[in-house]
């Protein structure tokens, strides 16, 4: 489903990534592991069309994502990917269910049953118009979750999604990621630094100073 041939990526005159080989299967839930500054994040924007290769091509499906038109790129953003971020990254002056409503709103559609399924699937009944500041830290990554599943996207990109828990909230944001993977099909890409968490996945991808080591 996704392929990456030769991929390149240079901020100023660091390259960050070099030449990136890689293909994931449709479906597949996949960690890619490294230490900080490795690349990883860098090859997560760039299968997520936040940024493009200087060098190399990316396939989605068969389409070469890398020589989209911007106007393509943000049409992918919104239905293809789901992302998942280390600090959440909610509005915090709206509710929780606002939150996750804000793709389709984004998009011009409005679905509360949806918004409110998901909210019951990721355990969070009952908080509907809670504000995110009033909520956990795990209730937090929870919101996020559902609100990157809002869309029904194919890929699911996770960067860090444990990295600003305790490990035992961590434990269980992974284990609902884990179920998410096994119960929607979804390829799933998760970023960690973190040995027990690239576990949950059924195959890791190491990443070494830009380059895949293994």
């Amino acid at each position: 489903m996704i392929k990456l041939e030769g991929v390149e990526k240079y901020y100023g005159n660091n390259r960050v990534l070099k030449g990136i080989n890689l293909e994931i299967g449709k479906g597949e839930f996949i960690s890619v592991m490294g230490s900080s500054g490795s690349g990883k994040s860098t090859l997560l924007n760039l299968i997520g069309g936040m940024d493009r290769p200087e060098r190399g091509r990316i396939f989605v499906d068969g389409s070469e994502i890398s020589a989209y038109a911007d106007e393509q790129l943000t049409f992918y953003r919104r239905k293809k990917v789901g992302f998942i971020f280390q600090f959440f990254n909610l509005l915090p002056n709206i509710t929780v269910l606002e939150n996750i409503a804000m793709p389709l709103i984004l998009d011009g559609s409005d679905n509360e049953e949806k918004v409110l399924e998901l909210i019951k699937l990721v355990g969070l009944k009952g908080n509907e118009n809670e504000y995110p500041y009033r909520l956990s830290g795990g209730e937090q990554q929870r919101v996020a979750i559902a609100r990157a599943l809002i869309h029904n996207p194919d890929i699911v990109l996770a960067d860090e999604p444990t990295g600003s828990l305790d490990s035992d909230t961590g434990k269980m944001i992974m284990d609902l990621i884990t179920r998410l993977a096994e119960e929607s099909r979804k390829t799933i890409v998760l970023v960690t630094h973190e040995s027990y968490i690239a576990e949950y996945a059924r195959r890791t991808v190491r990443i070494k100073d830009g380059k895949i080591i293994e």
